[in-house]
């Protein structure tokens, strides 16, 4: 089984009102996960997932919704037009001229290799306080794209009223985000997949 490559399993998972099936990739011998990549599944499937999830968030008021980049960017703005709203912020990971003075935070991920920073252009961070923001992914892991995030959104002086996302995977994120755990809101959960001769499994998680 080659890493990076499909292994030729799926995984289907009910995601809001929507199930779609998830390839199975190798991230090592030995661990692989079930990978969403949210333009694969069109325009449509987006639309009703954040409306899926903006009944779950409208209740906490957001103002502005953030989205880290890169695949959090299209679920920002589906959330932000269900939600009827009509601006929206994204927290980059690629260094721009424009970002030469940013807020950073570093960060990690369990589909990308190395040290990554997430990073604020100021010019933003200085209209953000008070603000009551909702921060979203496509898929929250290990929590670490979630906390740098949240250090980011609270270092600028916003108001961080919901934590959005179309998937949860595993149970590390619920350690790494701690009390902010309780803040996360998601349309499915997946499970990261052990190897068992030549078939994945999914690893049982202790999360509820």
């Amino acid at each position: 089984m080659e890493v990076g490559r499909p292994s030729g399993q799926v995984h289907e998972v009910v995601l809001g009102s929507q199930r779609v099936a998830l390839p199975v990739v190798p991230v090592s011998p030995d661990l692989a996960i079930a990978l969403l990549v949210v333009p694969d599944h069109g325009v449509r499937f987006l639309e009703r997932a954040g409306r899926d999830l903006a009944a779950a968030i409208a209740p906490r008021r957001p103002q502005l919704v953030a989205g880290t980049a890169t695949l959090g960017v299209p679920v920002a703005i589906e959330l932000t037009r269900a939600l009827g709203l009509d601006d929206y912020l994204v927290l980059q990971k690629t260094r721009k001229t424009t970002l030469a003075d940013a807020l950073t935070q570093p960060l990690r991920s369990i589909t990308t290799a190395g040290q990554q920073s997430l990073m604020l252009d100021r010019v933003r961070a200085a209209g953000l306080a008070g603000t009551r923001v909702v921060l979203v992914d496509d898929v929250v892991s290990t929590g670490g794209s979630m906390l740098a995030a949240l250090k980011l959104l609270r270092e600028a002086g916003a108001d961080v009223v919901a934590v959005g996302a179309l998937l949860t995977e595993a149970d590390a994120w619920h350690e790494a985000l701690g009390e902010d755990a309780a803040l996360v809101h998601a349309l499915g959960s997946i499970p990261l997949f052990t190897r068992e001769g030549s078939t994945w499994v999914p690893v049982p998680t202790a999360a509820p």
